[in-house]
């Protein structure tokens, strides 16, 4: 997070961006759809503005109203939004033509939504000053080669000739970025950057976005709903509800004296590092947000608000006005002053007594998964594949175990096996007395295939659209449990009910559904064999914090009832720790750390679990650790290292040991296990100290570590 007295400075000057009272409304069948009704706000030379809010509440338009990319239907009807000074909704399509991708450039969640699949990256990134800045070939490569190496991409020239696919998330990403500040523009608009990324990646690309903006003193507007960026990357917030900004105000201002009930609501909503579900649950904003097509009179979110009064907030416009005692800082709510001072609700996670383990329901011992590498249409290359190498994990009936790392660790595989879409090359995965690792899917017993049920990231890819809710519940239970259609319609209001959602839901198609009533809708279908086993596949990664603290209470209550075991995989680890009973951290095919949370996320941690906790990116702005930078080559799957995987990118590396010998499982206390060659007393030593320098050859301590293992 930058100063915020540069915010301040920038603030003084004329601002790059301005809306002022900006209108800006869709022209539907149904009527005129007023999506924001009267937008203000500003925005500095070299500033960092993050807007957050629910998904409906106009962040996006902002965005494309700002690029003027708001389709036939949309326009802005009154107000100005002003760029250096002009008014885009006024600007012709030459003048717009100038400004778009030179003067501001965007960001999008996806980047291959901005990515050619059929031209080089180097074509690409070359085509903007050759065609903003009329730039030769031979300078326009040179440029781009240049911005490779700013946004930190190894062997840039080679880079230039690979195609997006060759490419990581987290590097196309970049390429991405890259492509919008090759023209050095002004404003750099990224709308969620970094949803779908690993939270190393996640962490290295907002640390980049924070360097190049420092180097090129460009202004960006972040829009996010993981209120755990913004903070790492903005100097001032702005919170959207219907359209509206309800609250803004520097980050500190806002997160440590939130004076909106709605931007109370977000933050109440955040599962964090420091609280479990054996605490409390997570508190949830009731409803969802109104129709644009139907504003009521007053406070757009009187209806959700556990504070609106009956006639102060729901008869006359509520203006947004400064909370007295700090400069920049306003809200719109009619009883800020009346509010009583909000407190973090973040506390000690409750603890498990010793005695509360219970029997291990899923167990999985040695478990390795092999593929043939092949190559296009020359078949067979020789090599193989290590997705998982001598995997050991357990969890305890009608409790959460989590899976953790980075994309390539391993996570999917493991839970293809378990639910039969792959088999397992060695080794065994049991659930109760049932062998299933080399069992797959069409093979399974009725019995068997009832006990395990998945639930996806993205219901969409999972619903059938043009199937009915009632349909998709009712096909489950008709085939895991023979029901007749009555019964089954029955069944489906019940599981509905049971997921809380009201019997009418059956008959509606999942365009009718809001994110997270589809995923209810998934759960739901999950529960319709009464599984014994849930498995949870980033089933919250993609839901508003206020729908994600909804689906969480709802998987707890669910596991609470039904003694239901979960195997979560997530890269949340807030959300993580928040769930979980044990935590398995795996990389590179193993484990390399597994045991309790309450253990897992305090010292020792293996060193790749802490840097996993120190890229978690924190909804506080008193809480910004020091980060750990893993900047080493990440080993190939198909020519896996003899030492410990983690060795090439360790910033705790002891020598040449950790190359060449597998480190050994140290056993701690309650099942807790650290494979690493640093003694456990040393790593809470080094780990209580601070972040570790890169090379850890010089360090004396950890060398009997090396001793010890000889």
């Amino acid at each position: 997070m930058t100063d915020s007295r540069g915010a301040t400075e920038n603030r003084a000057r004329a601002p790059l961006l301005e809306f002022r009272q900006a209108r800006i409304s869709f022209m539907l069948r149904a009527g005129e759809a007023n999506v924001i009704p009267g937008l203000s706000f500003s925005l500095g030379a070299g500033e960092a503005l993050g807007l957050v809010g629910e998904s409906g509440c106009g962040k996006s338009t902002v965005a494309l109203a700002t690029m003027r990319y708001l389709g036939r239907a949309g326009r802005v009807t009154s107000g100005s939004i002003l760029f250096e000074g002009q008014d885009i909704a006024r600007m012709s399509e030459d003048e717009l033509r100038r400004i778009r991708g030179r003067r501001i450039a965007m960001v999008y969640q996806d980047p291959m939504s901005s990515l050619n699949p059929v031209k080089t990256i180097g074509k690409q990134l070359m085509e903007v000053p050759m065609i903003h800045e009329g730039a030769d070939a031979a300078a326009a490569r040179a440029l781009a080669v240049r911005m490779l190496e700013e946004v930190k991409l190894p062997d840039a020239a080679g880079f230039m000739d690979r195609y997006p696919h060759q490419l990581s998330g987290g590097q196309q990403q970049r390429v991405v970025i890259a492509m919008a500040l090759i023209a050095r523009p002004s404003l750099l608009i990224m709308d969620e950057p970094t949803t779908g990324l690993d939270v190393t990646v996640e962490a290295a690309v907002l640390d980049l976005v924070r360097e190049l903006r420092q180097r090129h003193n460009s202004a960006i507007l972040f829009i996010s709903h993981n209120l755990g960026t913004v903070v790492r990357v903005c100097d001032r917030i702005g919170v959207m509800y219907a359209g509206e900004m309800v609250e803004q105000g520097t980050i500190r201002q806002v997160f440590a004296n939130p004076r909106h009930p709605y931007t109370r609501g977000l933050l109440d909503c955040l599962p964090t590092l420091g609280r479990d579900k054996h605490g409390s649950p997570l508190a949830t904003i009731p409803g969802q947000v109104g129709s644009p097509l139907s504003r009521p009179p007053g406070c757009s979110f009187a209806r959700r608000c556990g504070s609106a009064e009956e006639g102060r907030c729901t008869t006359a416009p509520i203006p947004i006005r400064p909370v007295p005692g700090e400069a920049g800082h306003e809200a719109q709510c009619v009883r800020m002053a009346e509010l009583e001072a909000w407190l973090r609700k973040d506390g000690q996670a409750g603890a498990v007594p010793d005695g509360a383990e219970t029997a291990p329901l899923v167990e999985i011992a040695g478990l390795r998964k092999t593929y043939r590498q092949t190559h296009g249409l020359f078949g067979d290359t020789g090599k193989t594949v290590k997705a998982l190498n001598d995997v050991d994990m357990f969890a305890e009936a009608g409790r959460t175990l989590a899976i953790v790392g980075e994309s390539g660790c391993g996570k999917s595989t493991l839970a293809k096996i378990m639910s039969g879409l792959v088999t397992a090359s060695e080794g065994t995965a049991r659930i109760g007395p049932d062998q299933i690792a080399a069992t797959a899917i069409d093979q399974r017993p009725q019995a068997l295939k009832r006990k395990l049920q998945m639930v996806f990231q993205n219901p969409d890819s999972t619903l059938n659209p043009s199937h009915s809710v009632g349909y998709v519940i009712g096909r489950a239970l008709r085939r895991l449990k023979g029901l007749g259609k009555r019964s089954a319609e029955d069944e489906t209001r019940r599981l509905l009910d049971v997921v809380k959602l009201s019997g009418d839901f059956a008959g509606r198609k999942p365009h009718q559904l809001s994110g997270g009533q589809k995923q209810r809708v998934a759960i739901a279908r999950a529960l319709a064999g009464d599984p014994e086993v849930i498995i949870a596949d980033e089933p919250v990664s993609a839901l508003d914090v206020s729908v994600q603290a909804a689906i969480i209470n709802l998987l707890n209550e669910l596991q609470g009832e039904r003694a239901t075991t979960l195997l979560f995989i997530s890269h949340d680890l807030a959300v993580v720790r928040y769930m979980a009973d044990h935590v398995a951290v795996m990389y590179l095919g193993k484990v390399v750390e597994f045991g309790r949370a309450a253990e897992v996320f305090e010292p020792p941690f293996h060193p790749y679990t802490e840097a996993l906790l120190s890229a978690a990116p924190v909804p506080d702005p008193d809480r910004q650790g020091e980060r750990i930078i893993l900047d080493g080559a990440l080993p190939s799957a198909t020519d896996l290292p003899p030492g410990c995987p983690f060795a090439s990118r360790c910033p705790r590396k002891v020598g040449s040991i950790c190359d060449t010998t597998p480190p050994p499982a140290q056993r701690l206390a309650h099942g807790h296990r650290i494979a690493c060659h640093i003694e456990a007393d040393e790593l809470v030593s080094l780990q209580q100290g601070g972040a570790p320098e890169r090379q850890r050859e010089k360090h004396v301590r950890p060398h009997r570590a090396e001793e010890h293992i000889r």
